[in-house]
């Protein structure tokens, strides 16, 4: 099977964005096409299950309610009955006072434990007071709270679903929100990962290079077009026996293909092919010496370019690139014959692979 570098450009940009704005729940780009396409339904669903949790919120409040009722003149005949018990407690207390044979100490004793029984009684029956006065307070404001609350559910129903809902819906808005303007990127990823399975097919004598990436510092001057390369990016950089394929990705409908204002991938790709080409003139001499029949000259390594219509193939053909179908692109490939070793191929590999400068991402979503 092709050995495989890099993460594929599209689904790259797409854990990039996601973490970015924490909506990195998704694992596959699957369930991000069926979020889109289940939207309304899961919409629904939200108001369904908040709709089910305010009626068992009123069923809720109609029990509590039944309950207070009968808990409040309940708490107060539990409240009178320990105010009785604590009552004939102190009665208990007076009743086992200890006796004394002295006549100057019996007085004084009998004044201070008749104070401190009275301040008892007076501080129990004062508690208890204060307790029921509290409970009633407490019982009374809780009572009310729920009725209204179960009052309002019962007359706003709708209404009250739709503040209970309205949090949920708001985040789930906002994740369709961030979805759509991912789409083209999702698409792009399902295109590229088409063509990635396709080229896992090949054997292990082939290289893919996933969303190769690369700055160029002075720039790389384009004399073709007269400006300067900066950096360069294509979808998928193959090394094969035949040389190098460079393979652009186009999940694109006949509306995508006939429209001007998209960015020509003819193009892109030729300046892609020239940034490459002199790179590789300009650091690939070191190398030449373990190439091969180096004694003849310098080696060219083949750079090829192919543009991969995995929806709609567009009727035109272009100077310099190859236009395929994805059921076009192994056959193309195989079709040219091998000019390079495999140890030939490692080396260009790790001397491309040293400027790859694809950012990894920890995210959850996968092909």
């Amino acid at each position: 099977m092709c050995r495989v570098y890099n993460t594929i450009g599209c689904l790259n940009t797409l854990q990039i964005q996601l973490i970015r704005y924490n909506a990195d729940h998704f694992h596959t780009l699957n369930e991000l096409i069926n979020f889109r396409k289940n939207y309304r339904a899961n919409e629904e669903q939200i108001i369904a299950d908040h709709s089910l949790f305010i009626e068992e919120e009123k069923t809720s409040l109609e029990k509590d309610i039944a309950e207070l009722n009968l808990a409040i003149p309940q708490k107060k005949i539990d409240l009178e009955e320990q105010l009785k018990q604590k009552l004939d407690d102190l009665n208990l207390e007076i009743e086992y006072l200890p006796e004394t044979h002295s006549r100057i100490i019996p007085t004084i004793k009998d004044y201070w434990f008749n104070l401190v029984i009275c301040i008892k009684f007076w501080l129990v029956q004062l508690k208890f007071h204060f307790d029921i006065l509290h409970f009633n307070y407490q019982a009374k404001k809780l009572l009310s709270k729920k009725s209204k609350q179960l009052e309002y559910l019962s007359s706003h129903f709708q209404d009250a679903v739709n503040e209970s809902c309205f949090p949920d819906i708001q985040a789930l808005e906002k994740k369709k929100e961030i979805v759509e303007n991912l789409n083209n990127t999702i698409y792009g990823a399902i295109g590229e990962q088409k063509v990635e399975t396709a080229l896992k097919k090949l054997s292990n004598d082939y290289i893919l290079i996933n969303d190769f990436c690369c700055s160029f510092n002075p720039p790389i001057y384009n004399k073709n077009n007269k400006d300067h390369i900066h950096s360069i990016q294509i979808d998928h950089l193959l090394l094969s026996p035949a040389g190098i394929f460079l393979i652009e990705t186009k999940n694109w409908n006949n509306n995508s293909i006939n429209n001007p204002d998209f960015r020509s991938p003819v193009q892109q790709i030729l300046r892609t092919n020239f940034a490459l080409y002199k790179m590789l003139n300009n650091e690939l001499g070191s190398l030449n010496k373990n190439f091969a029949r180096q004694y003849w000259g310098n080696r060219k390594v083949p750079i090829k370019n192919v543009i991969v219509f995995t929806n709609n193939k567009p009727i035109e053909q272009f100077e310099f690139v190859k236009i395929v179908t994805l059921d076009e692109l192994l056959p193309y490939i195989k079709y040219f014959d091998a000019s390079f070793l495999n140890d030939e191929i490692e080396m260009v590999a790790e001397f491309l692979l040293k400027f790859s400068e694809q950012r990894k991402n920890r995210s959850r979503l996968s092909a």
